[in-house]
């Protein structure tokens, strides 16, 4: 699956090692390109969804039709998908949204 990100600062830190871990520290840095390659190797988000795959599940209410997976308790990866037949997750941020 192809990868795109809502906005610059959220790409550079999912994709360069170093900014992620100045960031949110090297286990959430780790836990971060994990996601992403898991992302990038599924052919769907329906797969991530069905085998669970970093704890992939779609979200409700004020954020129906985007999907999380696990990071370093408590922060999750959110991401939408993009398209039927390709799909693209675009990935939004990474978040507490239990507060």
């Amino acid at each position: 699956m192809e990868v795109t990100y809502r906005n610059r600062k959220i790409e550079r830190i999912c994709t360069d090692a170093r900014i992620a871990e100045r960031t949110y520290g090297s286990e959430m840095a780790n836990k971060i390109h994990q996601r992403i390659d898991q992302i990038t190797a599924a052919d769907t988000v329906e797969v991530l969804v069905k085998f669970r795959i970093g704890r992939c599940h779609p979200l409700s209410q004020n954020r129906k039709g985007q999907y999380a997976m696990d990071l370093v308790h408590p922060y999750r990866l959110v991401f939408e998908k993009h398209g039927e037949e390709i799909q693209v997750a675009n990935i939004l941020e990474i978040v507490d949204y239990h507060k």
